[in-house]
């Protein structure tokens, strides 16, 4: 585990959770009193990751305080988050991207049950949990363990739960299919996870399966509001019924 790093992905508006996020960036907002960017630097420290990268954006200011509470944290700024996708924070954090071992992280996560982050990795991965019914969220294809498609939407699926890790000889091969797909005009509009989709040839991608209740992802204050709950609920803070 020493050899592992990883890379948070704050960088953006958190538009979904206005009118919250016109004054705070979404990943400091608190669950149990603590901002969820925090929820998962706390994990990863636990696994012993040896540094933790955050690429920022909307509101960077917000999270210097990050670096003095936590010794092994750096910021990365995303010049690029306002006029494009998600493939802009891992081309703003290419310098680091491909030496280590490594997590990638969304950074509007509460991660309730850091052991999810224990396991021994022997390969590249995506943390996902499985969904019965149809799904509107990004969703993995998988054949005998392996991801074979990563599509947004589908019906009886495992769902993307936000982290993904990597051995570092594949995010080499993402950061270099990534730096390729900016000489496209249509690349501002890329989630990075689509380039995944499109270099799974070339890639044995698997699946971390993630119970309920250990990883909650927010992107609404509805969401938010119903986490508050279970995380009272299961505190004892709130009766059943």
């Amino acid at each position: 585990m020493q050899d592992e790093i990883a890379l948070i992905m704050a960088a953006g508006k958190g538009v979904r959770m206005l009118p919250l996020t016109k004054k705070i960036a979404k990943p400091l907002i608190t669950v149990d009193g603590i901002p969820m960017i925090e929820t998962i630097i706390k994990a990863l420290n636990e696994r012993g990751v040896s540094k933790i990268y955050i690429v920022t954006g909307y509101k960077k200011e917000q999270f210097k305080y990050l670096k003095s509470k936590y010794k092994n944290t750096e910021l990365i700024e995303n010049k690029e988050y306002k006029n494009k996708n998600n493939i802009s924070s891992l081309k703003a954090a290419e310098r680091i991207v491909g030496h280590n071992n490594c997590f990638v992280c969304e950074a509007d996560l509460y991660i309730r049950d850091p052991s999810v982050f224990m396991n021994d990795f022997k390969q590249s991965c995506y943390f996902g949990k499985f969904i019965n019914g149809h799904s509107n969220d990004w969703c993995f294809e998988v054949n005998n363990g392996q991801i074979v498609s990563i599509k947004k939407g589908g019906y009886n699926l495992y769902n993307m739960s936000g982290i993904s890790y990597w051995l570092k000889d594949d995010i080499l091969k993402i950061k270099e299919a990534v730096l390729q797909a900016y000489h496209e005009p249509a690349h501002k509009n890329l989630f990075w996870d689509e380039i995944v989709n499109i270099e799974l040839i070339n890639i044995n991608m698997g699946l971390h399966i993630i119970k309920k209740g250990q990883i909650f992802e927010i992107d609404t204050i509805d969401e938010l509001k119903n986490i508050v709950y279970y995380v009272n609920l299961c505190m004892g803070v709130i009766e059943n019924g």
